[in-house]
């Protein structure tokens, strides 16, 4: 069974008589998809929904990589064969909420430490295992102080980019992996009225 099969046009174009002299015998943009077609690009959506998601923005505890209204892309299959990876921006599930809770909420925040690193927050910076992080996407300098704290096992650190308006690591702890939903790819909405807020 092909991929392609030959539409109506096609048969008219090749088969009348006085047209077979034509050269060209593979117009893709005459032939129309089958089944098959059909159904691979079905695959093909089903994996999209599965693997990726669209998440709305609420709050500006991601300003200014993310403003309120942004629309993102969030993709959940590179976790399944690698660990979360400093720097990267990741969704989870709120670890203040239980598992069972119908009501539990999808936070969006970026990951500044793993697993046996040691964080704190003194004179508006972020030090991780004694180093002084050099960060130029975060909206201002840190207005609070974090005592010296090491990651736990099966955990990471997150902060949001607005430090001083998130609420994340430095309020609840490090965050479980188990909790992390996917990867921030891209923004693929933007209202127009949120450039004004840059």
């Amino acid at each position: 069974m092909s991929f392609l099969r030959p539409s109506a046009l096609y048969h008219l174009f090749f088969t009348y008589t006085s047209l077979r002299w034509m050269p060209c015998q593979s117009w893709g943009f005459l032939r129309s998809p089958g089944l098959d077609g059909f159904m691979r690009l079905l695959v093909v959506f089903l994996l999209w929904f599965m693997l990726c998601e669209i998440r709305f923005i609420p709050s500006s505890s991601m300003c200014p990589t993310l403003l309120v209204g942004d629309r993102i892309i969030v993709e959940k299959a590179s976790y399944y064969i690698r660990s979360p990876a400093l720097h990267e921006v990741v969704t989870f599930w709120n670890p203040t909420q239980p598992p069972d809770d119908a009501e539990r909420t999808v936070f969006i925040k970026r990951i500044v430490a793993k697993a046996g690193d040691f964080v704190e927050v003194n004179n508006g910076l972020l030090y991780v295992n004694g180093i002084a992080q050099q960060e130029d996407f975060i909206a201002e300098p840190h207005n609070y102080v974090l005592d010296l704290t090491c990651v736990p096992k099966g955990h990471v650190y997150v902060l949001g980019d607005n430090r001083n308006n998130s609420y994340d690591s430095h309020y609840w702890g490090s965050l479980p992996v188990r909790n992390i939903i996917g990867r921030y790819v891209m923004c693929c909405h933007r209202p127009s009225n949120s450039l004004h807020e840059i």
